[in-house]
């Protein structure tokens, strides 16, 4: 019996895993909507600054936690997708990622509505 040359020099690849390529797939695709829907809610944070006229504002913490909002689901999305893509890549199972990242593209509205609340004061 001849043996491959891919048992003389280690072992054989893991096999292909299809399943995890479409569940993969499906998630990203999901995670992608909650990116641009937490995305969305973050410009309702610029309302922020609506009491900025009788109080004193910071509105670089109102700014900067608007921005964080926006743009941090999107930084998680392309995070998640190249972190996928690796796993899949090297035949490793993978879905969990999307699955692992979409609470941190929820949370990252809450940090982005924490930072613009501290620039308006209470009272």
């Amino acid at each position: 019996m001849t043996r491959s040359p891919a048992h003389r020099y280690g072992s054989p690849r893991e096999p292909l895993k299809v399943w995890d390529i479409v569940v993969s797939t499906i998630l990203l695709v999901l995670l992608a909507a909650l990116a641009a829907l937490m995305s969305f809610f973050g410009f309702f944070l610029a309302m922020a600054s609506d009491p900025c006229g009788a109080r004193d504002c910071s509105y670089d913490l109102i700014g900067t936690g608007l921005m964080t909002a926006v743009a941090l689901p999107w930084v998680l999305l392309l995070g998640s997708s190249v972190i996928t893509i690796l796993l899949l890549a090297f035949r490793r199972i993978a879905f969990w990622v999307p699955l692992a990242t979409a609470p941190l593209v929820i949370g990252s509205w809450f940090l982005g509505a924490a930072i613009a609340a501290a620039g308006v004061p209470s009272g």
